[in-house]
């Protein structure tokens, strides 16, 4: 190939801001972009989608907005639906087998995904394929011949795998069959570039093996974005632990609210992860933070604003933003809390959980030892709480949801 050009050493500079790209690194993802405008080919970029829950987070959006990158600069993104592979379960950093979902459920779960990554990038210009079209049809000896091309000992330099070995734990033959259902989806889409998270390490790169052993000349590279940390800043974000995560569905005030309550040292990571944010202004408010320059919750006023603004708009951003100074920072109460009729006296969990306030009676407990649940003010701390009132009181709980409950 000539000599790479710097319109696409940019680009791939571009690109590889908060990513890891395998195995060549940015030179190399440079070619590939230089020799798809020489001839005139989109490159094409795949990302799999196991939905195996109805809402996505913040922390999906990473690597979506890696995808929107691509798709500025004309490439062809490829999303695919795992019919196939859904109905296993991802065993990536799992301590134990997961459990497989139906055709149904994948169903459900895949068309909220669309809805929802539409909010990032423009779905309509993307292909849409699912994998339980091709690998549902393969016969028995298509499917030997797969297993074939990789080696039990390859499969347990996979972390999760070698770990639950030496622990005794069980594997599942099964299981075995994921990374290569996954990897050989980058044979059957003809895949260029495949797009993950960092846990994704291994399949990724299985997908690069395999197309090789298809007779791919150039195989695939791989992009690993980071996996980002829940509003607690420790575990990655999930709906295994909603109390830390951000869905794409959650209200406006609820999203504003949540990202106020990440901790300082989360901040730039964020902004680095979540928006556009230029590396100047980046390095600016490491600095203002680290010196303390500044106020840590002024830029998370400016965080929290800007991601809302992404999802509800500016209006939906603002009023946000306006309720949450005045109930966290002028200690006043929301405008627009919920009538909620009481008939009869309620114990204080039942009544938690039967208002969606918490996931469980464990949750439920947890917040009123920790002082979280109040009624007109006044904290409640005893679990057994039977909630008595005559004509209506503000139930609080946490900082962001009240009811006003009335006879």
């Amino acid at each position: 190939m000539s000599e790479i050009r710097q319109e696409f050493i940019d680009q791939a500079k571009h690109i590889a801001r908060n990513a890891e790209i395998l195995p060549g690194g940015i030179e190399e993802l440079a070619a590939k972009l230089q020799y798809s405008k020489d001839t005139d080919t989109p490159l094409r970029i795949k990302l799999g989608m196991d939905p195996t829950r109805p809402d996505l987070h913040l922390g999906h959006t990473v690597v979506m907005r890696k995808l929107k990158e691509f798709q500025a600069l004309g490439h062809k993104i490829v999303l695919i639906v795992g019919g196939a592979t859904a109905m296993i379960g991802d065993p990536s950093g799992k301590s134990e087998t997961r459990p497989a979902l139906t055709k149904d459920e994948v169903e459900f779960n895949a068309k909220t995904y669309l809805e929802q990554m539409s909010k990032v990038l423009d779905v309509s210009q993307a292909e849409i394929v699912n994998n339980a079209d091709w690998l549902h049809k393969m016969n028995f000896t298509e499917l030997l011949s797969l297993a074939g091309k990789v080696t039990v000992a390859q499969m347990m330099t996979r972390d999760d795998f070698a770990k639950r070995y030496s622990e005794g734990r069980p594997i599942a033959i099964h299981e075995f069959f994921y990374p290569l259902m996954q990897a050989y989806d980058s044979v059957a889409i003809d895949a260029d570039i495949e797009l993950g998270g960092t846990d994704q390490r291994f399949n990724t790169l299985l997908g690069r093996d395999i197309q090789s052993a298809y007779g791919k000349k150039y195989p695939q590279m791989v992009c690993l974005l980071p996996l980002l940390e829940g509003t607690d800043g420790v575990v990655k974000m999930s709906k295994t632990y909603p109390q830390h995560c951000i869905s794409l569905t959650d209200s406006a005030k609820d999203m504003f609210g949540k990202l106020m309550s990440i901790p300082d040292n989360m901040i730039t990571r964020y902004f680095s992860l979540l928006t556009d944010i230029s590396k100047k202004d980046l390095e600016l408010y490491d600095k203002q933070i680290n010196e303390n320059l500044i106020n840590p919750r002024d830029l998370k006023l400016k965080l929290a604003h800007l991601i809302t603004e992404e999802y509800h708009g500016k209006e939906g951003a603002d009023k946000a933003q306006e309720e949450f100074i005045n109930v966290v920072s002028n200690k006043g109460l929301p405008q627009d809390i919920e009538e909620v009729k009481i008939e009869q006296d309620k114990n204080i969990l039942d009544l938690l959980v039967e208002l969606n306030f918490v996931s469980s009676r464990g949750e439920g407990k947890r917040l009123i030892q920790g002082g979280g649940v109040k009624l007109d003010g006044e904290k409640i701390s005893d679990a057994g709480y039977l909630i008595s009132f005559d004509e209506s009181v503000i139930l609080q709980a946490g900082k962001r949801k009240y009811a006003k409950l009335v006879r």
